[in-house]
């Protein structure tokens, strides 16, 4: 999925401002003709008044450097005289330098992009933080576009930690958005329920909603950590999944939340309701071995 960029606000560019490498040239500058101009002023008043101009400079660096400090990163440089290839090695730290600063730049403005084989380490992660602070709510919203249901029960780290988030007093609904021509198969009927039957022993609240019916803002994979993150995956089980960008947004989650409780519904159009329904036609014919291809396209189409 194509990143939105996000806007720099007004707090951004006034940090920009004063970490400008301009502007502090110039404070330093003029910190140190302000001195000269007053030890050869021939007034007194004079010199006060740029003994004055003076200390305020060097308030203002040393507030400025604080600020500096607590604002960016500080990271020692390798000495590149050390290593074997001076001007192999300087190349090199070069371009890992500009991509670190890059991906430091975009998280500063609130958004994270990731290769989608990364996913699964940093679900993990956005899950663990939250289960260690005190963010609330405790809850994640979760929309998973499922084409392969497989993919879901071969993360076991992250099974593990949606399992101690529940323990610890947090909350999980899932929304499994499937094709309708899906849920009208054996096979793959029989793999999203088992799918189901192991997200609720872990204690998740399950749903499904028929990706037809739905627009192409809602027909995304995503999940919303507490009111904090957004995570905006690739589509699980598509042949291109491992060699495409999901990005985290830790701004406007709320709109995220919004469009996750729309498709999640109330009700007898609620998502829970909708699985309700479709268990309850379907689970005969797998468990009776007497499968019915032609009355599940009906039970779908009802759905």
């Amino acid at each position: 999925m194509t990143a939105v960029p996000v806007r720099r606000d007004l707090t951004g560019r006034i940090a920009d401002g004063l970490s400008s490498p301009l502007l502090n040239a110039v404070i330093g500058i003029a910190g140190i003709a302000v001195p000269v101009v007053a030890w050869i002023s021939e007034t007194t008043r004079a010199k006060n008044t740029l003994f004055a101009v003076e200390t305020v400079l060097v308030l203002l660096l040393v507030a400025n450097h604080v600020w500096l400090r607590r604002a960016y990163i500080s990271l020692r440089r390798a000495n590149s005289r050390e290593m074997a290839d001076r001007q192999y090695f300087d190349r090199v730290r070069t371009q890992l330098e500009n991509e670190l600063i890059a991906d430091f730049g975009e998280i500063a403005d609130g958004h994270l992009q990731v290769y989608a084989s990364e996913v699964p380490r940093l679900s993990v992660l956005l899950y663990k933080v939250l289960i260690e602070c005190e963010s609330e709510p405790r809850r994640v919203l979760a929309a998973d576009l499922t084409v392969n249901s497989d993919l879901l029960t071969q993360r076991r780290e992250y099974l593990a930690v949606n399992r101690r988030l529940v323990e610890t007093g947090g909350t999980i609904q899932r929304l499994f958005i499937t094709r309708a021509s899906d849920l009208a198969q054996e096979v793959f009927a029989t793999a999203l329920l088992q799918l189901i039957n192991h997200h609720r022993a872990l204690g998740v609240q399950c749903g499904i909603a028929v990706r037809d019916r739905l627009r192409a803002d809602q027909a995304i994979d995503f999940v919303v950590v507490s009111g904090a993150a957004v995570l905006v995956e690739e589509e699980q089980g598509d042949a291109e999944y491992t060699r495409g960008r999901s990005s985290v947004y830790f701004k406007q989650v709320d709109r995220w939340t919004g469009r996750f409780e729309s498709i999640w519904g109330h009700g007898t159009t609620s998502a829970p309701f909708i699985l309700q329904s479709y268990e309850a036609a379907v689970r005969p014919m797998l468990d009776g071995g007497g499968w019915d291809a032609a009355r599940a396209r009906a039970v779908v189409n009802g759905l």
